[in-house]
């Protein structure tokens, strides 16, 4: 049987019940020193009550706080992964020919992002100049893409205050989140180590920051292979950079037999386009966005090898509110994707056009 805690209430009338039980003719009216006396004992012991409910959830990793979390996940061997830096980007540059840019100068985005040039660099005789760049910050805001317009923080002299990304940056990840740190811990726990089974592999690919989706395949290209499929943090494909770190650490924790593979799948890209029939009040626009989301929730969803229903993208757009009817008419059936001998694909969403 559960244990219920007191509240300050029930303590108070406990205690001022007991008086009176030991005390004939004992003053315990709201304003009596008997009174006044219980509600500050009341209040302590109330604390300690809560004090106590809070230590029991540390015991348990499900209901601890992240500092309590940490601890019991390291003494499994397992670490919170932390917020990496974006690298590895480039934007061009112009303005008079001669003129430098040094480095550590700051660029920013429209939204505020900060990245800093890694190299000094002159403009050239064409005008323009690529400049390496990384993220000023760490975390996944610092990854760019390329195109991302640039201005500098304060434009060195003879420079143009606009730039473009020519490279984007890449290899930014925030910090492990509580649920991530947990979710390997128990998994851990549920699957002990055995020096080289499939869950093995899946665990040493999830420690490394960045990996977050990990689908393991053995004997796919020899009775020696291991495959390690991956994705991000966002569930998306990750870059070169990452497959490289992964398959880096997997080499130095793998079984000294086998034929380790890591890489990301081939993307199948899947386009929707679907004609909706809208209930009075509601727009095109407003819904654009939404059933979008629905969509990425959905392909998020799906492992290498997993078919896109078309039935499933029907009934994701008629749930949302708003929406009469639809005619989806791409994709025209279900998607297949291949995990054989030559090929390991996943469904990703293209591009999404509704009218």
């Amino acid at each position: 049987m559960s244990y219920s805690v007191l509240d300050y209430d029930t303590i108070k009338s406990n205690i001022l019940r007991d008086i009176s039980n030991n005390l004939d003719g004992a003053a315990v009216e709201s304003d009596s020193d008997y009174a006044i006396r219980a509600s500050g004992n009341s209040a302590a012991t109330e604390g300690l009550y809560a004090y106590q409910s809070w230590i029991f959830k540390q015991i348990f990793p499900d209901l601890a706080d992240l500092e309590n979390l940490i601890r019991h996940a390291a003494e499994r061997g397992i670490f919170l992964k932390l917020a990496s830096l974006a690298t590895g980007g480039a934007a061009i540059v112009t303005g008079t020919v001669g003129d430098s840019i040094p480095l550590g100068t700051e660029l920013k985005t429209r939204s505020g992002i900060a990245v800093v040039t890694t190299a000094d660099a002159v403009i050239d005789v064409t005008g323009s100049v690529i400049v390496p760049v990384n993220a000023s910050v760490v975390g996944a805001s610092g990854n760019l893409p390329v195109n991302t317009t640039l201005t500098f923080t304060s434009a060195p002299s003879g420079i143009n205050a606009a730039a473009t990304m020519t490279v984007a940056t890449t290899g930014g990840y925030d910090q492990e989140s509580s649920e991530s740190l947990l979710d390997r811990l128990l998994f851990d726990l549920r699957n002990p180590p055995q020096g080289g089974s499939q869950d093995d592999y899946k665990r040493w690919a999830r420690d490394v920051a960045g990996v977050r989706y990990v689908y393991v395949y053995s004997g796919r290209r020899n009775t020696r292979s291991v495959d390690i499929i991956i994705l991000d943090d966002n569930g998306a494909l990750p870059p070169p950079t990452l497959v490289d770190a992964c398959q880096a650490y997997i080499d130095i924790k793998r079984n000294v037999t086998a034929d380790c593979w890591v890489a990301c799948p081939t993307a199948l890209v899947v386009p929707v386009t679907a004609a909706l029939s809208l209930l009075s009040g509601y727009h095109l626009d407003d819904l654009k966005p939404i059933i979008t989301a629905a969509l990425q929730a959905y392909f998020s969803s799906l492992k290498p090898g997993d078919t896109v229903i078309l039935k499933k993208i029907e009934k994701i757009i008629m749930s949302v509110d708003g929406v009469d009817d639809c005619v989806v008419t791409a994709p025209v059936g279900n998607m297949a994707t291949l995990v054989d001998a030559t090929h390991i694909q996943l469904a990703v969403l293209g591009l999404v056009n509704l009218s």
